[in-house]
């Protein structure tokens, strides 16, 4: 039997896409980034290795990963159209990952202040049925101050940010680490870049911006 993907909140919804829209990724972060297009969705969990492989550039990685985690998710639910996502952060051709423990977390900082890191953020739509498939990739430019061992602790205390590529969480106390963001799609630091999610999402038949009568 197939896995059900999990119901998401549907209230405050602009009508229906005309076929299924799934999420496949347990990120909260893009969670409430994709409810932000105030459309109904459903989440999966794909189940995908995100071991880099020997030589991969960070953008490969990420656009290797978000492309596997739609089609994981899409391989079981072939009508619905299905959303994956990664994000590597890229220091000097390095990738950075999720560090997992305050150890970690501590060890990344330290690398990139002082720094310009890129978060390649990648995102992919699959639809099996139809053969749609789109891949994108939403380049962030990030510099990091000159950041002191003690602010470096102080932060990572406060937030516990172990679960974010580069342990920085922009859109709360991390923005206190930053000089500067360069991005043409705002929400890719977060980690779902939605101007590209909505383009690919719209291409693949779903009704953005639709009224009950135009998607009944």
């Amino acid at each position: 039997m197939s896995p059900s993907p999990t119901n998401h909140d549907r209230t405050a919804l602009r009508g229906s896409p005309s076929r299924t829209l799934i999420l496949g990724s347990t990120s909260r972060y893009r969670r409430e980034l994709l409810a932000r297009l105030a459309i109904s969705f459903e989440v999966a969990s794909p189940d995908v290795d995100e071991t880099p492989q020997p030589g991969e550039a960070p953008a490969e990685l990420a656009l290797r990963l978000a492309l596997g985690k739609a089609r994981a998710v899409a391989a079981n639910f072939p009508q619905a159209v299905v959303i994956g996502s990664d994000q590597v952060a890229d220091l000097n051709g390095l990738s950075l990952g999720k560090p997992g423990s305050h150890e970690r977390a501590v060890a990344q900082l330290r690398q990139m202040r002082g720094q310009t890191v890129v978060f390649q953020t990648a995102v992919a739509v699959v639809c099996a049925e139809s053969g749609f498939e789109q891949v994108e990739l939403a380049a962030v430019s990030v510099k990091f101050r000159e950041l002191g061992d003690d602010e470096i602790e102080n932060y990572l205390r406060t937030e516990r940010p172990y679960d974010c590529a580069g342990s920085a969480k922009s859109e709360g106390l991390g923005i206190a680490l930053l000089d500067s963001i360069e991005s043409d799609d705002p929400t890719a630091l977060v980690g779902l870049p939605l101007i590209r999610t909505c383009r690919m999402i719209r291409a693949a038949g779903i009704a953005l911006l639709a009224t009950p009568e135009e998607t009944s």
